[in-house]
């Protein structure tokens, strides 16, 4: 597995322009509360936490398995994802109370704008995405700005 500041300059070389930057600090996170929320939709049992709300065991075990790629990279990193999925997480479970059956329409035109403005952001850019070079990628893009962030306050990851 390539370290995590190899994986940061990698993506990078395809977000320097400020335009793209900035469209990618707005939808990147949105995208993945989107994912998150089509994957609270899996039809496995939900449980209530108290001044959390709902999660499925479909949601945890996405929660594990992408918290297990970025503990690899970085404990630092690991510790604060997982505190900012279950930040979405609650989100989710807010917006499913909200609009009930309908809240995967919520998820999915969020989806599609943010995707378009992503897109938009690369053409702007004149490089392609990263993902399409490998897909772990999509995965990176969050803790991209959060390693941005954390380099800013002087924190080590």
């Amino acid at each position: 597995m390539r370290k995590i500041e190899q994986l940061f300059s990698e993506y990078g070389e395809s977000h320097q322009n400020g335009t793209n930057k900035t469209i990618h600090w707005i939808c990147v996170p949105l995208i993945f509360w989107t994912i998150l929320g089509f994957i609270s939709y899996i039809p496995t049992p939900h449980f209530y936490i108290p001044s959390f709300g709902y999660i499925s065991i479909a949601s945890i075990i996405a929660l594990v398995i992408v918290s297990i790629f970025y503990f690899r990279l970085s404990v630092v990193v690991g510790l604060i994802m997982i505190f900012l999925m279950l930040l979405m997480e609650y989100f989710i479970s807010l917006c499913n109370l909200q609009f009930g059956t309908k809240s995967w329409i919520v998820y999915l035109v969020v989806f599609i704008i943010t995707w378009i403005l992503q897109f938009v952001g690369h053409k702007i850019e004149g490089k392609k995405p990263s993902f399409l070079k490998d897909l772990q990628f999509l995965l990176v893009g969050p803790i991209w700005l959060l390693g941005f962030i954390l380099r800013k306050i002087g924190v080590k990851y």
